[in-house]
């Protein structure tokens, strides 16, 4: 009877011990956006958002160890306080002192990105990241050596398992988890906001400056997300040093040279400089590039071709409307930013 009794014990808590070490399902994580907005593009059920999966990519997002020698994380190109942007750097800083072709992009408003990079050359949120890590001129490490670190790191391997099931970390799961936090990053609660649901009202040059804007930029800025995924030439000469062609080392095109995609206007006033290669440090110098210098060529586009007729009265008013756009909230959200998670090195083994 006694050994029975101590067989059934062994059975139980070795039964209590199995089902303690089985992976608990993630929480779900709400996708909140406005009603009026259409709906997003990224496809949540490849890759469901949970509470766990989103605090994953956001550690993974701030770490810098996703960099060849430890110094460059996702966050030192996209800075909360400018949109997730690169504010006062007309292009982006890589390992070694290096500089990239580009400017750094705001991070927001992903889900209804229908492509990605300036030239659109990458076609899914979900890959997006492996550009980044793996250019020799920004973060110049392979995903082989990321996923050893990060497989090596206890405290890493145990959000892993609690937002995927599993303790290893995989090019899919490394991309999904990331995903899962930038495509959080939604702002839409800034003053034009609040005007069109009725909350707020413009002052007087804000006022004017939305007339103005709704004239003569709303053909590429389209609202609620202040562009319109195109392509297009604005009339900027190349650069003879970064030889950007855009659009067209994609697809070959000639009629694509020197096409990128329009720039979301949310929160622009923060995230200076513009243009793909960051030449224009003010909102001002870039509506002076519209209204007197633009280089019309066969593909600069129809809209531009006649430059855009601006008074300096008008500048104003569009500056002070410009201004509506930033959210603060967004900018300010402390879900966003970074926890006391392992950004320095620290490689435990799990035995």
């Amino acid at each position: 009877m006694i050994k029975w009794l101590s067989c059934i014990f062994i059975v139980f808590f070795g039964l209590v011990s199995f089902v303690g070490r089985l992976p608990k399902k993630p929480t779900p994580m709400p996708f909140i956006y406005p009603k009026n907005w259409p709906k997003p593009l990224y496809n949540f059920k490849e890759n469901p958002l949970t509470y766990e999966g989103f605090e994953l990519g956001k550690a993974l997002f701030y770490d810098t160890r996703l960099s060849k020698d430890s110094t460059i994380s996702c966050n030192s190109c996209h800075q909360q306080f400018a949109a997730f942007s690169t504010y006062d750097h007309p292009l982006s800083h890589g390992i070694g002192d290096s500089l990239s072709k580009r400017n750094a992009p705001a991070l927001q408003n992903l889900a209804w990105k229908p492509l990605f990079n300036a030239d659109g050359g990458i076609h899914h949120l979900d890959v997006q990241p492996l550009a980044p890590i793996t250019a020799p001129n920004e973060m110049g490490e392979t995903i082989e050596n990321v996923l050893k670190k990060l497989n090596r790191d206890k405290k890493m391997q145990q959000m892993h398992f609690a937002a995927f099931g599993s303790k290893n970390f995989t090019t899919a799961t490394l991309n999904k988890a990331l995903s899962q936090f930038v495509v959080q990053l939604i702002s839409s609660n800034n003053k034009y906001d609040l005007v069109q649901q009725g909350k707020a009202n413009y002052i007087l040059p804000e006022q004017l400056g939305h007339d103005i804007f709704m004239k003569k930029c709303v053909q590429c800025h389209v609202p609620p997300f202040f562009t319109d995924f195109s392509f297009r030439n604005i009339g900027l000469p190349k650069d003879k040093f970064l030889s950007d062609e855009g659009r067209m080392t994609i697809t070959t095109f000639s009629e694509d040279s020197l096409k990128f995609m329009v720039p979301s206007l949310r929160n622009v006033m923060v995230t200076a400089p513009y243009t793909h290669d960051g030449r224009f440090f003010g909102v001002q110098t870039m509506m002076e590039h519209y209204r007197k210098q633009v280089k019309a060529t066969k593909q600069t586009d129809s809209l531009l071709r006649n430059f855009i007729p601006l008074s300096n009265f008008e500048i104003g008013q569009l500056t002070g409307f410009l201004y509506t756009l930033t959210d603060t909230s967004f900018l300010k959200n402390k879900n966003f930013a970074p926890k006391d998670y392992p950004i320095i090195p620290n490689f435990i083994h799990l035995h």
